[in-house]
Parts: C-alpha cells; sequence; structure tokens
C-alpha cells in the first residue's frame, strides 16, 4: 500500500502560505522553490513562515540557478509555451521531486484564493494523479482575507508587495507586462538594463513585439496588467 503524503508547494507568496498554515495540523511537508531572482527578503519570510509553522520548509534548487541562465541556455523567453525559466527552474524541478516519490499517493495544498476558483477546476482536471486541495477557496477566503491573516500572526510580508507588485514573483518576471516592466526599469533598473542586453543577445524579448531597450517609459499600467504568481497557474500554461 502507498504511503500517503500531504505536501504544500511555498512559492514565497502570501496565499501559499496562509493555505499552508490553515492545514498545518495535516500537512506532512513544506516545499519551497528557490531561484536566484527572488527578492532577498524572500528568504526571510521563508524563515518567519516555519516560525509561526513550528516545521521546516524544505528548499530545493535547479543546477540553472537563475532566469538569465536558462534563457542564454535554451534561447527561448516567454511565447506561446509559456515561460521556460518557470519550465526549468520550477517545474522540472518539481517532476524530479516526484520521481522519487513514485511510492506515494500525493496530496497538494495550493493557495488559490475565491477569485481563482476556474484556476483550481483546471488544475484539477490536468492534474488525476494527485488529489489538490485549496484551503482559502474551502473557506471563501479572498487574496485580501489571506493577507489579513500573515497580518494576524504577526510576519511580515515579502517586500515585493510593499513596493507595489501583486505577487512575490521573481525581481524582473518574464511574464510582466510594459506597466510591469517600466515599474521594473524605476524600482531596479540594473535587472531590467540586464535583461534588456540578453534580450539582443538571443533575438528574441519578453513583452510581445517590443525590445526593453525601445520600451517607451510611459507605456503599459500595471494595475491592469494580469500577471499570476509564479507557481502552478505558470506550470499549467506550460502544459
Amino acid at each position: 500500500m502507498k504511503q500517503a503524503l500531504k505536501v504544500c508547494w511555498i512559492s514565497a507568496g502570501v496565499s501559499s502560505f496562509v493555505a499552508g498554515y490553515l492545514e498545518r495540523e495535516t500537512i506532512d511537508e513544506y516545499i519551497y522553490i528557490d531561484i536566484d531572482n527572488q527578492h532577498p527578503d524572500s528568504m526571510r519570510f521563508i524563515k518567519d513562515c516555519e516560525g509561526a509553522l513550528g516545521k521546516t520548509i524544505k528548499v530545493l534548487r535547479s543546477n540553472y540557478g537563475s532566469v538569465e541562465n536558462v534563457i542564454r541556455q535554451f534561447r527561448y523567453i516567454n511565447g506561446a509555451k509559456g515561460a521556460k525559466c518557470t519550465q526549468v527552474l520550477k517545474k522540472r524541478v518539481r517532476k524530479e521531486w516526484e520521481y522519487y516519490h513514485q511510492d506515494c499517493n500525493l496530496t497538494y495544498v495550493w493557495g488559490y484564493d475565491l477569485s481563482e476558483l476556474h484556476r483550481a477546476e483546471r488544475l484539477d482536471e490536468s492534474t488525476p494523479e494527485v488529489e489538490n486541495q485549496y484551503p482559502l477557496i474551502e473557506r471563501g477566503l479572498t487574496k485580501k482575507n489571506a493577507h489579513a491573516v500573515l497580518e494576524s500572526l504577526g510576519i511580515r510580508r515579502p517586500e515585493m508587495y510593499d513596493l507595489g507588485y501583486s505577487n512575490n514573483n521573481c525581481i524582473g518576471c518574464v511574464k510582466g507586462g510594459m506597466g510591469y516592466w517600466n515599474k521594473i526599469r524605476k524600482d531596479f533598473p540594473e535587472v531590467f538594463d540586464r535583461m534588456a542586453v540578453l534580450e539582443r543577445q538571443i533575438g528574441y524579448s519578453c513583452i510581445n513585439g517590443v525590445f526593453l531597450d525601445e520600451l517607451d517609459s510611459n507605456a503599459g499600467r500595471m494595475e491592469s496588467e494580469i500577471m499570476p504568481d509564479c507557481g502552478i497557474a505558470c506550470y499549467l500554461d506550460l502544459e
């Protein structure tokens, strides 16, 4: 008989942690996949989460390390097949972990909130090999509610939220739009410049139709752009 194993995949975002916290009595393992491009404050947040959970969060990493390394190796940024960095740095790491746990009946806990019911339904359809659980949806909680829970626990949210970003994705997420990249240009100019140079080196851009070094500094409105937390939603874009 296969061993039952319940896992929460932490993304260094508020919602995934709160989902894991709400089910902390039943979760066997917490896992965070780290990438060099995460804001340095992400690891502080992970450590604070460990304190609140009273459990260790296992940290996994790809040998590629960074988004830039993946782009240089595969000469592909983002497109109809999704973002190559997500596929290599996150999905591949998770699949390798699953390979070594083939003898387990897996249940995954995800941080989808009440507004993401359609994504949860899609996930259930595309991953019949595991059982998925959505504590925020089950309790009728929104992303705003999740932030309130975090505050009530006395945990400071990751710095990227305080800078005005809706998710704690990598700094310079290749799935961002014009408004997002213009904010990166302001907040992290070295990241913007590095990606602009890399785009020219491989001949492809993050934003369809425009290279970053040609981007109008007034283009886009980040508040109207939709960019999901870099987790399971991004994996599904690659299926």
